[in-house]
């Protein structure tokens, strides 16, 4: 609360404003998205190149509105998926107040974090601010050289240490960031969360555990769409969904021996989709296959995993 000449109180303004989060993949941005949310929304798992679609997550505090914007972690691409995801990720650096560039203080800088801090650094973002994740997972002194060594990539307004998976400074950089945007209005209600659709939200929990499930078996060639949503009137949610691969080979794993493995991923989606809707869900999973479909924009665009200006 300000003061005037006077001494009568004034209410600090009100800001509002887009926060990019970028950097490679697997560095912690959607942990980091899911933290300040305080729930989960972007899905998370240790394979590389897991965020596929551009998400808004809206963090509301009294003073300050945050659209998070989590990003595909910016890649040397093999395939026209991988072309796609990195103009989602770069695209989001035009037009925002603040971009957050994260590094993993467990990972040594190098040339993928250079490349990814000259994009930083050509940013209009007025603010720009480095974040060293997964402190929890680093010694002190590894963080302080990770945080140096970061330092010289670019030009950045300010630093900060954090650790989503513990909260620690999760508080912290919702404030910072909050500090440094505009004066402007709440840009979408205060009940709402993100502004991925229902079915897009289903579809990403499906390929989560599919990805935590099979790491080194199919991750990059899995695709998920959510067929349909259909809200029956006892109040429970029917849900349709394809799970996409490129080889028969991979269809049998995901189904697995006897259907288990495609079982245990529909316990599991459910559970996280029963938690979104707050009701009782029926997940009906098929696979199917798709040669290269990583190759076929029309399928990527199908998916929703291309950048759209």
């Amino acid at each position: 609360m300000e003061k005037d000449a006077k001494g009568e109180k004034n209410e600090a303004p009100f800001r509002s404003g887009f926060v990019a989060l970028v950097g490679r993949p697997s560095v912690g941005k959607s942990t980091l998205l899911n933290a300040a949310v305080g729930g989960k929304l972007a899905i998370t798992s240790p394979v590389a190149q897991t965020t596929r679609r551009r998400m808004r997550a809206v963090v509301n505090t009294p003073s300050s509105q945050l659209v998070i914007v989590d990003t595909p972690g910016l890649h040397k691409p093999k395939d026209a998926l991988g072309k796609e995801l990195n103009k989602v990720a770069l695209g989001e650096l035009g037009d925002v107040d603040v971009v957050a560039f994260l590094v993993d203080a467990t990972k040594p800088v190098g040339r993928g974090d250079e490349w990814v801090a000259k994009h930083v650094a050509a940013s209009r973002a007025p603010f720009k601010l480095l974040v060293i994740t997964k402190a929890d997972l680093a010694k002190p002194d590894q963080v302080r050289a990770q945080l140096d060594a970061a330092s010289a990539l670019a030009k950045f307004d300010d630093a900060m240490v954090i650790s989503a998976k513990e909260g620690f400074n999760v508080d912290s950089f919702v404030s910072l960031v909050g500090e440094h945007l505009p004066e402007g209005p709440r840009w979408f209600p205060e009940d709402m969360d993100c502004d991925a659709t229902d079915e897009e939200l289903v579809a990403e929990f499906v390929r989560e555990k599919v990805l935590n499930n099979l790491r080194q078996e199919v991750p990059h060639s899995v695709g998920v769409i959510c067929d349909d949503i259909d809200w029956r009137k006892d109040g429970l949610a029917s849900i349709r969904a394809t799970i996409i691969v490129e080889r028969e080979g991979q269809k049998g794993i995901v189904i697995g021996k006897g259907g288990q493995m495609i079982k245990r991923i529909g316990t599991q989606a459910r559970h996280d989709v029963e938690r979104l809707f707050d009701t009782k869900v029926f997940l009906d999973l098929q696979v199917r296959v798709q040669p290269q479909w990583r190759r076929d924009r029309n399928e990527i665009r199908r998916l929703g995993y291309d950048y759209e200006e």
